[in-house]
């Protein structure tokens, strides 16, 4: 199957209007408990005399885990609505296995990023485009954060121009959501990660997926 930007955001649009308002139900449940999370950190901040400005060190931790928990649940829904769009169901958004080894994929991810821009825009930007699917392999295939960051590699091998292409697409569809008196972001968000999740199939079945870890929950 050949892979291309307009290929993975045209899936996006069309899985997304098989079941439309399932899906914008989705987005909702989502920054709500994006929307929750902070103020479980707020009021902890609160409890031990910090400010938004100055945030608590334990608030941090909180949030950063709680987040965790969400964006796992967020890539095993749209992994799930990807292979079975008509079937899968909001239950799907409760996944928090493997915990350590999505946390610890996210903490190596950002570093790495993170470092890239700080050095020069360019190795940032390389990083991001290398390591783009480790969190969606720790969730799909159970890898530990060194071998998805690897396999991340991996898969996207030859595509780094499609890539980043298809960054700035769903980024510039995400912002136009935004835009849209953030309505719009309640059918970008669906439309964006599908899209993506697809690029993710599709890159790993032409590179040919490494075996699953034993504790995987979902199918490769």
């Amino acid at each position: 199957m050949d892979f291309t930007v307009k290929s993975a955001v045209s899936f996006g649009w069309e899985t997304f209007k098989k079941r439309p308002w399932f899906f914008v139900g989705a987005s909702v449940v989502i920054l709500v408990a994006y929307m929750v999370v902070g103020g479980i950190t707020s009021g902890i901040d609160a409890a031990v005399g910090a400010t938004p400005e100055d945030p608590s060190l334990i608030g941090g931790v909180i949030n950063f885990a709680l987040s965790a928990l969400i964006g796992m649940g967020v890539i095993a829904f749209y992994i799930a609505a990807h292979d079975n769009p008509e079937t899968v169901q909001l239950s799907a958004l409760w996944h928090p296995q493997p915990f350590w080894k999505f946390l610890g994929a996210s903490i190596l991810m950002g570093l790495a990023i993170g470092i890239g821009f700080v050095l020069l825009i360019v190795p940032g930007i390389i990083a991001t485009v290398f390591f783009l699917f480790t969190t969606f392999i720790v969730i799909d295939r159970g890898l530990g954060p060194i071998e998805a960051m690897k396999e991340s590699m991996r898969i996207g091998r030859g595509e780094r121009w499609t890539l980043l292409g298809l960054i700035a697409v769903l980024m510039l569809i995400a912002l136009a959501g935004v835009l849209a008196l953030f309505v719009g972001l309640l059918v970008a968000m669906p439309v964006t990660t599908l899209a993506f999740a697809h690029a993710y199939r599709v890159l790993s079945s032409r590179a040919g997926a490494m075996p699953a870890a034993p504790d995987a929950r979902l199918a490769a």
